[in-house]
C-alpha cells in the first residue's frame, strides 16, 4: 500500500530546492540524503534526496533530479509516497499506523459487528476512528484504551467498549 509521506508545496530559491509539506512521523528516515522517494503522479519520479534542511518550520529538500527553480516549480503539488512495508515498527505496542487500522472490523465486546474502520482522524483532543456501520451510518469512536481495549491486527479486528450514549449519538 502506498502512503503519502509528503507533498511538494513550492520551489525555494533558484537552485532547485523545494518546500515539502511533511506527512510522516519519520521525516528523518523518509527524506534522508540518498533516500529514493516515489511520486504521484509516477511520471514525476522517482526522486533521490541530495540534501535536506529545516527552514522556518518547513522542510526544504534538494533532489538529484531537480537542477533549477524551473524544474522545481514543475513538481508543485506532487505527492511523495512510500510503500507501507517500509514503515518503521511502532515503538510502543499501543501505537499503530493509520493504514494498519483502516479496514479493521469493529466489534463490540460481545462479538457483535459494529462496522469497519474507514478513517483515522487526528483531532486536537484525541485520535478518533471513523467506523462505517452496516446500515451506512458513521460512528466516531475516540481511539483511547478505555473505549478500544483491544486491537488485533492478525485477526483484522478491534474491540470497542463504548460508554453509555456513544453509539446513540
Amino acid at each position: 500500500m502506498q502512503l503519502v509521506v509528503g507533498r511538494i508545496a513550492r520551489a525555494h530559491g533558484v537552485g532547485g530546492e523545494v518546500a515539502v509539506d511533511v506527512r510522516t512521523d519519520s521525516p528523518e528516515l523518509r527524506f534522508a540524503p540518498g533516500a529514493t522517494v516515489e511520486t504521484d503522479p509516477p511520471e514525476r519520479g522517482p526522486l533521490t534526496v541530495r540534501r535536506v534542511r529545516w527552514h522556518s518550520g518547513r522542510l526544504l529538500v534538494c533532489f538529484e533530479e531537480v537542477a533549477d527553480r524551473t524544474s522545481a516549480e514543475l513538481l508543485r503539488g506532487t505527492l511523495l509516497v512510500a510503500d507501507s512495508s517500509t514503515s518503521p515498527r511502532a515503538e510502543n505496542e499501543d501505537e499503530f499506523w493509520d493504514h494498519q487500522l483502516v479496514g479493521l472490523a469493529a466489534v463490540l465486546g460481545s462479538g457483535e459487528a459494529l462496522g469497519t474502520v474507514e478513517e483515522v482522524l487526528h483531532l486536537p483532543a484525541t485520535d478518533t476512528l471513523v467506523v462505517r456501520g452496516g446500515a451506512g451510518e458513521e460512528i466516531l469512536v475516540p481511539f483511547v484504551r478505555a473505549i478500544v481495549p483491544e486491537v488485533d491486527l492478525e485477526r483484522g479486528r478491534l474491540v470497542i467498549d463504548p460508554p453509555d450514549g456513544l453509539l446513540e449519538l
